[in-house]
């Protein structure tokens, strides 16, 4: 039978235990502080279970915890584990931060981990990072996306896909059954698909390009890994990455292995003399070890941004991605070569995958005299000898 009255226990002070029926007891510590403790019997095995503070945990809701575990116990389950379980589970931010570090090694490069949690921390983390990630619901994911789902649309878009990963994983380690960012879909307005193409530099200017560029006040290496990267029409990350190791100057060829290749299959890269010549000119500055174009902190490469701000700071407002459309609009319109050969160039898929399958020539031939050619357009250099007919 109760026999704690809620007057009586504010006016308790004397340290001790005080019991209310049913295995409850109140606990008066001798600095005056006082707890909800339930001496309960589970599975055979007899136990204190804490049941909370009085500050936060009245003695009708500490009655009815008690009632509720001592049913669950009477039934054969375990109180005192569901409390661990529901106190092992993290927050939201606990939670991402260790789903970020399990995908880690799995991106394909260091800024895809580096953005999956910086756009994290600053749009979930605010307002539902310090929820328990059982608790998040469907009006907290909304919360998060719907100050940024019209105006910074793709930013959103791929927060809520994150928030989702980690809540995916939150379902596997059992936390919760649902995905509430799976929910919300009716709930987010409607928003225009809009294709953007990257900003690319007419192939007949490129070659004024590259004079800016060699005069301009520019890093030698950030001037060297622009040209290389229009010369080889490679990506920006491929060309800020590669390494020593990766090149062959005596066969004039890079080869790329397959983790930093967008594709994930390895591809060879024939480089011009102006390239090779740029590489020699970065060895015989930088050595020949490491990265061919180094940043200025040691052991971190030029950043996209460094490479950027200089084409846009020499008054051409493109994408630095954009050089590869140059190079293939003028492989299309100023060249006879197949189209397999300026796509193989570009390290793009060509054909179905059952072509693929017996198609296995990676055309490395056809797209060195291909690469030749286009290095001698930007460069203004001729591509072979003057014969004079009689």
């Amino acid at each position: 039978m109760a026999k704690l009255t809620a007057t009586g226990i504010r006016n308790l002070s004397t340290p001790g235990k005080y019991g209310d029926g049913n295995g409850l007891f109140l606990v008066v510590a001798a600095s005056g502080a006082k707890r909800w403790v339930q001496r309960i019997t589970i599975r055979g095995k007899r136990c204190d279970l804490g049941l909370g503070p009085l500050s936060s945990v009245s003695l009708a809701e500490a009655r009815e915890l008690a009632a509720r575990n001592r049913k669950e116990a009477l039934a054969g389950g375990d109180p005192l584990r569901d409390k661990r379980e529901a106190a092992a589970v993290m927050t939201f931010e606990e939670a991402a931060r260790e789903v970020h570090r399990l995908h880690l090694p799995t991106w394909r490069n260091v800024k895809h981990g580096k953005d999956f949690i910086t756009s994290l921390e600053m749009y979930a983390f605010p307002r539902i990072g310090h929820i328990r990630v059982s608790d998040v619901t469907a009006a907290d994911v909304l919360g998060v996306l719907t100050p940024i789902w019209t105006v910074k649309h793709e930013t959103a878009r791929r927060v809520r896909q994150r928030i989702g990963t980690v809540l995916k994983w939150a379902v596997a380690k059992g936390w919760r059954q649902d995905n509430p960012a799976d929910a919300i879909t009716t709930a987010l307005p409607k928003v225009p698909k809009v294709q953007a193409h990257r900003v690319a530099l007419p192939y007949d200017k490129v070659a004024d390009f590259l004079t800016a560029l060699r005069g301009c006040g520019a890093m030698p290496q950030t001037r060297w890994a622009i040209e290389f990267l229009i010369l080889t029409a490679m990506r920006s990350l491929e060309v800020r990455d590669a390494t020593w190791d990766e090149i062959d100057l005596d066969a004039a060829t890079w080869t790329i292995p397959a983790d930093r290749m967008k594709m994930k299959r390895p591809h060879r890269v024939p480089l011009s003399p102006r390239a090779v010549a740029i590489l020699k000119e970065a060895r015989a500055l930088f050595g020949g070890t490491g990265r061919l174009f180094p940043g200025m902190k040691k052991g971190r490469p030029l950043s996209d941004v460094t490479l950027s701000k200089t084409v846009k700071g020499l008054g051409f407002p493109v994408d630095i991605h954009g050089f590869r459309t140059s190079f293939r609009t003028w492989a299309q319109e100023k060249t006879g070569f197949p189209r397999e050969v300026a796509e193989a160039s570009l390290a793009h898929l060509v054909g179905s995958e059952v072509e693929r399958a017996y198609s296995r020539s990676d055309l490395f031939d056809k797209r060195r005299r291909l690469m030749n050619a286009w290095a001698a357009y930007v460069t203004n250099e001729s591509t072979g000898k003057v014969v004079r007919i009689a």
